[in-house]
């Protein structure tokens, strides 16, 4: 199972600025939450930026799976399918 995942510049201190990446998972991990335990593998610390203590979406977080805007980790992921992360912009 192949998945493009896009991540924001938010987290390159995890990634070490890894902003695209292809990933090859195991069939269990179809949904969002399969993908993000995944990715806390490669990237240690990353799921807890974007996921809060009670597995949901942290507030300042955008999350994509297509063109489809989600809030629930059990969403499903296709193979082939893609990933977006957003770090919300804030100002003044």
């Amino acid at each position: 199972m192949n998945i493009t995942v896009t991540l924001p510049s938010q987290l390159d201190d995890y990634t070490g600025a890894q902003r695209h990446l292809v990933l090859s998972l195991p069939v269990n991990t179809l949904t969002l939450a399969g993908v993000l335990d995944a990715l806390e593998l490669k990237f240690p610390g990353l799921r807890f930026r974007v996921v809060d203590e009670h597995q949901r979406i942290r507030r300042h977080i955008a999350m994509f799976v297509g063109e489809t805007l989600v809030h629930d980790l059990t969403v499903p992921v296709p193979d082939g399918g893609r990933i977006q992360i957003v770090g919300a912009l804030s100002g003044g």
